[in-house]
């Protein structure tokens, strides 16, 4: 039993990581029905940003609560600016264009975005520094808990459930929701849907700006096509889930993290890869909307 609780606490926390990455997509799909393929190069830009900010301005032994705080705020503000102009420039021309060319347009960003990450920072693997967050461990039976997953998992908390009363209780959540049904009768309720859509690349983007930089703490090598890698599996937790829906994009990351960890635990970790495609493969054959889709997907 102590591999199914260690597999299961590596789960929710890796789990954690891909929901906070699939709600930027989810959260532009919902609103715009295009899928942001530079997303997870976005996520891969947070964690070079931050380790950036960590190295220049804090020092290798600078661990305080300060130094994390600061991290994170000016990797999501800097990461949100990005988002905003990949909006700008690469999907506002776009919008009356057929999706097909928004899709095209999306995988170009992306591989600027991945190229721009290799020539500012280089082709090799950057280590992200171990000590931002300090190496504490506790033991309980069999299961290690670090103290690195415990924020982890205590952050993501905090923000879904911080996201999700930011777009059901507020009037800006209620204008999303407006936009996301029907964009032209949003209009003639007074709505800026530029607005709105700018708001939804600031969120999306930070929350994967916060994502990006606990990839890295976690996993601590970065390296500038990271983001196709972290991005398809958040991609493809928003699928399962139910693209366009945000619980869905929470609930479809927690449960591919999960069944991640169980592969690797129990089979092997080179299988996980082809495991999560015969599941999602499974889910939309039984599901094609995902499993939250067909409520939520008008309401984002």
């Amino acid at each position: 039993m102590d591999i199914f609780f260690q597999q299961l606490i590596n789960g929710l926390t890796i789990g954690s990581l891909y929901a906070l990455v699939a709600l930027g997509y989810t959260m532009v799909y919902g609103v715009m029905k295009l899928i942001n393929f530079a997303h997870g190069d976005l996520v891969a830009f947070s964690a070079y940003v931050g380790l950036t900010i960590f190295s220049q301005f804090f020092g290798a032994n600078a661990n305080s609560i300060f130094t994390v705080i600061t991290i994170f705020l000016f990797t999501a503000l800097i990461v949100a600016f990005v988002g905003v102009v990949l909006e700008r420039l690469a999907y506002k021309p776009l919008r009356t264009a057929p999706r097909l060319s928004a899709v095209v347009s999306a995988l170009g960003a992306s591989l600027v975005i991945q190229n721009s990450i290799m020539l500012i920072w280089g082709p090799n693997m950057k280590i992200f520094p171990s000590n931002l967050i300090p190496n504490t461990t506790w033991q309980i039976g069999g299961v290690i808990l670090t103290f690195t997953q415990v924020i982890i998992l205590a952050l993501s908390a905090v923000l879904m459930v911080a996201l999700y009363f930011f777009i059901n209780k507020t009037k800006i959540g209620t204008a999303i929701r407006a936009t996301a049904i029907d964009q032209d009768a949003a209009k003639l309720m007074g709505i800026n849907v530029n607005r709105i859509i700018m708001i939804i690349f600031i969120v999306g983007s930070a929350l994967g700006a916060v994502g990006g930089l606990f990839i890295g703490i976690y996993y601590r090598g970065l390296t500038f096509d990271m983001g196709w890698l972290y991005g398809l599996n958040a991609f493809i937790a928003a699928i399962i889930g139910g693209i366009g829906s945000i619980p869905g994009a929470m609930l479809g990351g927690l449960l591919l993290g999960l069944f991640n960890a169980m592969i690797s635990g129990y089979i092997s970790t080179e299988w996980a890869d082809t495991f999560t495609f015969i599941l999602l493969i499974i889910i939309l054959i039984v599901r094609p909307t995902g499993i939250l889709g067909e409520k939520i997907a008008e309401k984002v």
